[in-house]
């Protein structure tokens, strides 16, 4: 973030005193807007933005989320989830976004005329030598490969979850020559900065790939983030670079965080780690003390 650390309520981290100004200054623009507010297009990780890590959405976010909506701004999601972990969120969301950006950019869904959703953009590729590459490094390991439906395919011991109640537990080999939109690794036997280190002697030129809280690591399709997705939707609804707005608190939120944050605005959530807060450029309040919600507040009425 850059040196003037900027907060959702418009103030400044040297507590310089230009808070009640900027209010002031907000209050006077609201005033002059017509009833009919320009549309911003503001794009939400789910785990740990929308949701708390022990699942639960709190009724101040969902409100903040249908207000954002009612004022006529696009509101979205942009995931590291898979589909079928995504839409079935938007009901008890209570939002209707035209578009879902999932699997960490490879796959972007759109609402159809009778409110489903249906992929318009899906990004591949063969797994196979990064597999390889990464298996010589981490042996004992665990495997998955995520195909355009959000099917997976899984390999070695992981946790229990949505994801590997959904998927087949197979041989380490039946991964390699997949078409997919995502492969994930995770190394339990290795903390976060041992795991870290691993990766980075790893040179893994050809995909993209971010690192999770824990050893988990998520790997996509060559040169596809969130930032690329959401740049996409940003094209199909014609909304400028000035008026995006993300949210996010992982690794895998960084491209996009700084795409927003070049002329729109970058929140990062308040428990996020140091590299992630510095690829924004404003930080709201944690996730347990609906940060989302107070920064979704000063988006234009």
């Amino acid at each position: 973030m850059s040196s003037s650390r900027g907060f959702v309520d418009g103030s400044e981290a040297s507590g310089s005193g230009l808070a009640s100004a900027s209010a002031s200054a907000s209050d006077s623009a609201r005033a002059a807007e017509p009833a009919r507010v320009k549309r911003w297009l503001v794009a939400l990780d789910i785990d740990g933005t929308t949701m708390r890590e022990d699942g639960v959405v709190t009724d101040t976010v969902i409100q903040a989320l249908l207000d954002t909506e009612a004022a006529g701004h696009e509101v979205m999601l942009s995931t590291g989830r898979s589909e079928g972990m995504t839409v079935p969120l938007l009901e008890r969301l209570g939002i209707q976004p035209k578009y879902l950006v999932c699997a960490n950019g490879a796959l972007t869904l759109k609402r159809t005329e009778s409110g489903a959703y249906e992929r318009v953009h899906v990004e591949t590729f063969d797994p196979t030598e990064v597999l390889q590459t990464i298996r010589g490094a981490l042996e004992n390991g665990a495997y998955g490969v995520e195909d355009e439906t959000g099917h997976y395919l899984l390999s070695g011991d992981f946790p229990d979850d949505t994801m590997t109640a959904s998927g087949d537990h197979v041989e380490f080999e039946r991964l390699l020559g997949v078409r997919a939109t995502r492969v994930v690794v995770i190394s339990p036997e290795h903390g976060l900065e041992e795991f870290l280190n691993i990766v980075d002697k790893m040179g893994l030129h050809k995909v993209s790939y971010t690192v999770g809280w824990t050893a988990w690591l998520d790997i996509a399709p060559e040169g596809v983030t969130k930032a690329t997705a959401m740049e996409r939707v940003r094209e199909w609804l014609d909304i400028p670079r000035s008026r995006v707005f993300a949210a996010g608190d992982g690794r895998n939120d960084i491209d996009m965080l700084r795409w927003a944050s070049t002329s729109g605005r970058g929140v990062v959530m308040g428990q996020a780690p140091d590299d992630v807060v510095d690829a924004g450029n404003e930080l709201t309040g944690g996730v347990t003390d609906d940060g989302l919600a107070a920064a979704l507040d000063t988006l234009p009425r």
